[in-house]
Protein backbone atom coordinates (compact mmCIF):
# COMPACT_ATOMS: atom_id res chain seq x y z
CA UNK A 1 0.00 0.00 0.00
CA UNK A 2 1.41 3.39 -1.01
CA UNK A 3 1.73 6.33 1.38
CA UNK A 4 -1.16 8.09 -0.40
CA UNK A 5 -3.38 5.03 0.06
CA UNK A 6 -2.45 4.86 3.73
CA UNK A 7 -3.34 8.54 4.13
CA UNK A 8 -6.72 8.02 2.46
CA UNK A 9 -7.49 5.12 4.76
CA UNK A 10 -7.23 7.32 7.86
CA UNK A 11 -10.48 9.03 8.90
CA UNK A 12 -10.85 12.84 8.79
CA UNK A 13 -11.40 12.86 12.55
CA UNK A 14 -8.08 11.11 13.18
CA UNK A 15 -6.21 13.54 10.92
CA UNK A 16 -7.76 16.52 12.68
CA UNK A 17 -6.71 15.14 16.07
CA UNK A 18 -3.19 14.87 14.70
CA UNK A 19 -3.49 18.41 13.34
CA UNK A 20 -4.23 19.67 16.86
CA UNK A 21 -1.15 17.90 18.19
CA UNK A 22 1.07 19.24 15.39
CA UNK A 23 -0.29 22.76 15.96
CA UNK A 24 0.74 22.59 19.62
CA UNK A 25 4.23 21.39 18.68
CA UNK A 26 4.73 24.07 16.02
CA UNK A 27 3.57 26.79 18.41
CA UNK A 28 6.39 25.80 20.74
CA UNK A 29 8.97 25.67 17.90
CA UNK A 30 7.94 28.96 16.29
CA UNK A 31 7.60 30.90 19.53
CA UNK A 32 11.09 29.72 20.45
CA UNK A 33 12.33 30.84 17.02
CA UNK A 34 10.82 34.30 17.57
CA UNK A 35 12.26 34.51 21.10
CA UNK A 36 15.73 33.70 19.80
CA UNK A 37 15.71 36.12 16.85
CA UNK A 38 13.31 38.92 17.78
CA UNK A 39 12.04 38.84 14.18
CA UNK A 40 8.55 40.23 13.60
CA UNK A 41 8.32 37.94 10.59
CA UNK A 42 8.83 34.88 12.78
CA UNK A 43 6.38 36.33 15.31
CA UNK A 44 3.78 36.59 12.52
CA UNK A 45 4.50 32.97 11.61
CA UNK A 46 4.04 31.90 15.23
CA UNK A 47 0.76 33.80 15.49
CA UNK A 48 -0.64 31.83 12.58
CA UNK A 49 0.14 28.60 14.43
CA UNK A 50 -2.26 29.69 17.18
CA UNK A 51 -4.88 30.08 14.44
CA UNK A 52 -3.99 26.56 13.25
CA UNK A 53 -4.71 25.21 16.72
CA UNK A 54 -8.08 26.96 17.05
CA UNK A 55 -9.10 26.03 13.50
CA UNK A 56 -8.15 22.36 13.86
CA UNK A 57 -10.07 22.12 17.14
CA UNK A 58 -13.17 23.70 15.61
CA UNK A 59 -12.91 21.51 12.50
CA UNK A 60 -12.69 18.41 14.69
CA UNK A 61 -15.86 19.43 16.53
CA UNK A 62 -17.73 20.07 13.26
CA UNK A 63 -16.66 16.75 11.73
CA UNK A 64 -18.11 14.99 14.76
CA UNK A 65 -21.36 16.93 14.35
CA UNK A 66 -21.48 16.12 10.62
CA UNK A 67 -21.17 12.39 11.38
CA UNK A 68 -24.33 12.37 13.48
CA UNK A 69 -27.18 10.46 11.82
CA UNK A 70 -30.35 12.12 10.57
CA UNK A 71 -33.02 12.76 13.18
CA UNK A 72 -36.51 14.25 13.40
CA UNK A 73 -35.18 17.81 13.43
CA UNK A 74 -32.53 17.20 10.75
CA UNK A 75 -34.03 14.65 8.33
CA UNK A 76 -31.27 15.25 5.77
CA UNK A 77 -28.49 14.77 8.29
CA UNK A 78 -25.86 17.17 9.67
CA UNK A 79 -23.41 17.14 6.76
CA UNK A 80 -23.38 20.92 6.27
CA UNK A 81 -21.69 21.38 9.64
CA UNK A 82 -18.38 20.96 7.79
CA UNK A 83 -19.01 24.18 5.88
CA UNK A 84 -19.14 26.09 9.17
CA UNK A 85 -15.71 24.69 9.95
CA UNK A 86 -14.30 25.85 6.62
CA UNK A 87 -15.84 29.30 7.06
CA UNK A 88 -14.34 29.55 10.54
CA UNK A 89 -10.95 28.60 9.09
CA UNK A 90 -11.24 31.41 6.56
CA UNK A 91 -12.27 34.02 9.13
CA UNK A 92 -9.48 32.92 11.47
CA UNK A 93 -6.96 33.30 8.65
CA UNK A 94 -8.26 36.80 7.88
CA UNK A 95 -7.98 37.85 11.54
CA UNK A 96 -4.44 36.47 11.68
CA UNK A 97 -3.55 38.49 8.58
CA UNK A 98 -4.89 41.68 10.14
CA UNK A 99 -2.90 41.05 13.32
CA UNK A 100 0.27 40.43 11.30
CA UNK A 101 -0.24 43.66 9.32
CA UNK A 102 -0.64 45.62 12.55
CA UNK A 103 2.50 44.10 14.08
CA UNK A 104 4.51 44.69 10.88
CA UNK A 105 3.36 48.31 10.75
CA UNK A 106 4.75 48.93 14.22
CA UNK A 107 8.07 47.34 13.27
CA UNK A 108 8.34 49.63 10.22
CA UNK A 109 8.20 52.57 12.62
CA UNK A 110 10.71 51.00 15.00
CA UNK A 111 13.12 48.66 13.12
CA UNK A 112 14.91 46.08 15.25
CA UNK A 113 17.92 43.87 14.40
CA UNK A 114 17.46 40.09 14.32
CA UNK A 115 19.66 37.79 16.40
CA UNK A 116 20.64 34.09 16.42
CA UNK A 117 19.24 33.77 12.90
CA UNK A 118 20.60 30.27 12.26
CA UNK A 119 18.91 28.61 15.22
CA UNK A 120 15.66 30.49 14.70
CA UNK A 121 15.41 29.60 11.02
CA UNK A 122 16.25 25.96 11.72
CA UNK A 123 13.32 25.73 14.12
CA UNK A 124 11.03 27.40 11.58
CA UNK A 125 12.10 25.03 8.80
CA UNK A 126 11.56 22.00 11.04
CA UNK A 127 8.03 23.08 11.89
CA UNK A 128 7.31 23.75 8.19
CA UNK A 129 8.41 20.24 7.21
CA UNK A 130 6.07 18.73 9.81
CA UNK A 131 3.16 20.91 8.67
CA UNK A 132 3.83 20.25 4.99
CA UNK A 133 3.79 16.46 5.45
CA UNK A 134 0.60 16.67 7.47
CA UNK A 135 -1.11 18.90 4.87
CA UNK A 136 -0.21 16.49 2.04
CA UNK A 137 -1.69 13.54 3.90
CA UNK A 138 -4.81 15.50 4.83
CA UNK A 139 -5.42 16.48 1.20
CA UNK A 140 -5.32 12.79 0.24
CA UNK A 141 -7.84 11.90 2.91
CA UNK A 142 -10.05 14.94 2.20
CA UNK A 143 -10.37 13.98 -1.47
CA UNK A 144 -11.18 10.37 -0.57
CA UNK A 145 -13.76 11.21 2.12
CA UNK A 146 -15.00 14.41 0.40
CA UNK A 147 -14.53 16.28 3.68
CA UNK A 148 -14.77 20.08 3.38
CA UNK A 149 -13.58 20.51 6.97
CA UNK A 150 -10.46 18.43 6.37
CA UNK A 151 -9.74 20.17 3.07
CA UNK A 152 -10.14 23.56 4.73
CA UNK A 153 -7.69 22.67 7.47
CA UNK A 154 -5.24 21.26 4.91
CA UNK A 155 -5.43 24.46 2.85
CA UNK A 156 -4.77 26.46 5.98
CA UNK A 157 -1.71 24.35 6.73
CA UNK A 158 -0.39 24.88 3.20
CA UNK A 159 -0.80 28.60 3.75
CA UNK A 160 1.24 28.23 6.92
CA UNK A 161 4.02 26.48 4.98
CA UNK A 162 4.17 29.32 2.44
CA UNK A 163 4.13 31.79 5.31
CA UNK A 164 7.11 30.09 6.92
CA UNK A 165 8.98 29.88 3.62
CA UNK A 166 8.55 33.60 3.01
CA UNK A 167 9.61 34.42 6.55
CA UNK A 168 12.73 32.24 6.32
CA UNK A 169 13.80 33.96 3.10
CA UNK A 170 13.06 37.40 4.53
CA UNK A 171 14.87 36.89 7.81
CA UNK A 172 17.81 35.33 5.97
CA UNK A 173 18.05 38.40 3.71
CA UNK A 174 17.90 40.71 6.72
CA UNK A 175 20.85 38.87 8.26
CA UNK A 176 22.83 39.01 4.99
CA UNK A 177 22.11 42.60 3.97
CA UNK A 178 21.41 44.38 7.23
CA UNK A 179 18.25 45.90 5.69
CA UNK A 180 15.98 45.90 8.73
CA UNK A 181 12.94 47.02 6.75
CA UNK A 182 12.90 43.64 4.97
CA UNK A 183 11.67 41.89 8.12
CA UNK A 184 8.33 43.76 8.38
CA UNK A 185 8.07 43.87 4.57
CA UNK A 186 8.11 40.07 4.44
CA UNK A 187 5.51 39.97 7.21
CA UNK A 188 3.23 42.25 5.15
CA UNK A 189 3.65 40.08 2.05
CA UNK A 190 2.82 36.97 4.06
CA UNK A 191 -0.25 38.66 5.56
CA UNK A 192 -1.60 39.63 2.14
CA UNK A 193 -1.13 36.09 0.86
CA UNK A 194 -2.99 34.44 3.74
CA UNK A 195 -5.67 37.15 3.53
CA UNK A 196 -6.39 35.96 -0.02
CA UNK A 197 -6.51 32.34 1.12
CA UNK A 198 -8.91 33.18 3.95
CA UNK A 199 -11.27 35.05 1.63
CA UNK A 200 -11.31 32.09 -0.77
CA UNK A 201 -12.21 29.66 2.02
CA UNK A 202 -15.07 31.87 3.22
CA UNK A 203 -16.40 32.14 -0.34
CA UNK A 204 -16.29 28.37 -0.93
CA UNK A 205 -18.08 27.75 2.36
CA UNK A 206 -20.84 30.20 1.47
CA UNK A 207 -21.36 28.42 -1.84
CA UNK A 208 -21.72 25.10 -0.06
CA UNK A 209 -24.30 26.48 2.36
CA UNK A 210 -26.34 27.75 -0.59
CA UNK A 211 -26.83 24.25 -2.03
CA UNK A 212 -24.49 24.63 -4.97
CA UNK A 213 -24.85 22.00 -7.67
CA UNK A 214 -22.46 19.05 -7.75
CA UNK A 215 -19.09 19.26 -9.48
CA UNK A 216 -19.00 18.92 -13.27
CA UNK A 217 -17.19 15.58 -13.01
CA UNK A 218 -19.93 14.21 -10.75
CA UNK A 219 -22.65 15.56 -13.05
CA UNK A 220 -20.94 13.85 -15.99
CA UNK A 221 -21.07 10.52 -14.12
CA UNK A 222 -24.76 11.02 -13.39
CA UNK A 223 -25.52 11.78 -17.03
CA UNK A 224 -23.51 8.75 -18.14
CA UNK A 225 -25.57 6.44 -15.93
CA UNK A 226 -28.86 7.91 -17.10
CA UNK A 227 -27.86 7.54 -20.74
CA UNK A 228 -27.19 3.84 -20.17
CA UNK A 229 -30.83 3.38 -19.12
CA UNK A 230 -32.41 5.55 -21.80
CA UNK A 231 -34.73 3.79 -24.25
CA UNK A 232 -37.25 4.92 -26.87
CA UNK A 233 -39.91 4.46 -24.18
CA UNK A 234 -37.86 5.64 -21.19
CA UNK A 235 -36.47 9.12 -20.66
CA UNK A 236 -35.23 11.35 -17.82
CA UNK A 237 -35.66 15.07 -17.23
CA UNK A 238 -35.69 17.76 -14.53
CA UNK A 239 -32.33 16.57 -13.18
CA UNK A 240 -31.45 18.72 -10.16
CA UNK A 241 -28.37 18.28 -7.98
CA UNK A 242 -26.92 19.77 -4.81
CA UNK A 243 -24.07 19.30 -2.36
CA UNK A 244 -24.28 18.99 1.41
CA UNK A 245 -20.90 18.42 3.03
CA UNK A 246 -19.52 15.12 1.73
CA UNK A 247 -22.98 14.09 0.51
CA UNK A 248 -24.31 14.60 -3.02
CA UNK A 249 -28.01 14.61 -3.93
CA UNK A 250 -29.80 14.25 -7.25
CA UNK A 251 -33.54 14.54 -7.94
CA UNK A 252 -35.06 13.70 -11.32
CA UNK A 253 -38.14 12.51 -13.20
CA UNK A 254 -38.24 9.16 -14.97
CA UNK A 255 -40.85 8.85 -17.72
CA UNK A 256 -42.18 5.42 -18.75
CA UNK A 257 -45.14 4.09 -20.74
CA UNK A 258 -48.40 4.50 -18.83
CA UNK A 259 -49.25 0.79 -19.19
CA UNK A 260 -46.07 -0.32 -17.33
CA UNK A 261 -46.96 -2.22 -14.18
CA UNK A 262 -46.11 -0.61 -10.86
CA UNK A 263 -43.88 -3.57 -9.98
CA UNK A 264 -41.89 -3.23 -13.22
CA UNK A 265 -41.59 0.57 -12.89
CA UNK A 266 -40.46 0.36 -9.27
CA UNK A 267 -37.89 -2.32 -10.07
CA UNK A 268 -36.42 -0.27 -12.91
CA UNK A 269 -36.31 2.86 -10.76
CA UNK A 270 -34.45 0.92 -8.07
CA UNK A 271 -31.93 -0.23 -10.67
CA UNK A 272 -31.32 3.36 -11.78
CA UNK A 273 -30.93 4.58 -8.20
CA UNK A 274 -28.46 1.83 -7.34
CA UNK A 275 -26.46 2.49 -10.51
CA UNK A 276 -26.26 6.19 -9.70
CA UNK A 277 -25.15 5.61 -6.12
CA UNK A 278 -22.57 3.05 -7.24
CA UNK A 279 -21.13 5.46 -9.82
CA UNK A 280 -20.96 8.37 -7.34
CA UNK A 281 -20.08 7.29 -3.76
CA UNK A 282 -22.04 9.25 -1.18
CA UNK A 283 -24.78 10.15 -3.68
CA UNK A 284 -28.44 10.02 -2.66
CA UNK A 285 -30.84 9.68 -5.61
CA UNK A 286 -34.57 10.46 -5.58
CA UNK A 287 -36.54 9.54 -8.70
CA UNK A 288 -40.17 10.40 -9.38
CA UNK A 289 -41.99 8.11 -11.82
CA UNK A 290 -44.23 9.70 -14.46
CA UNK A 291 -46.08 8.42 -17.55
CA UNK A 292 -44.62 9.48 -20.89
CA UNK A 293 -47.63 11.68 -21.64
CA UNK A 294 -47.38 13.64 -18.39
CA UNK A 295 -45.00 16.60 -18.02
CA UNK A 296 -44.08 18.20 -14.72
CA UNK A 297 -43.21 21.89 -14.77
CA UNK A 298 -41.20 24.06 -12.39
CA UNK A 299 -42.19 27.66 -11.84
CA UNK A 300 -38.54 28.67 -11.52
CA UNK A 301 -36.50 27.46 -14.48
CA UNK A 302 -33.29 28.47 -12.67
CA UNK A 303 -33.74 25.40 -10.46
CA UNK A 304 -32.93 23.21 -13.42
CA UNK A 305 -29.45 22.21 -14.55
Amino acid sequence: MSLADRARAVSPEAWLRLSVAVALLTIVLKMLAWWLTGSVGLLADAMESFVNLASAGFALAMVRVARQPADAEHPYGHHKAEYFSSAFEGLAIILAAVAILWTAGRRFLDPQPVQQVGAGLALSVLSSVLIGLLAWAMFQSAAHHRSMALEGDARHLVTDVWTSAGVVVGVGLVALTGWLWLDPAVAVAVALNILREGAELVWRSSQGLMDKRVERSVLAEIEKVLQSFEHPTIRFDHVTTRRSGHRRFVDLHMHMPAHTTLRRAAALRTSVEQALMSAVPGLRATIQLLPNDVEAHFEDQEDLI
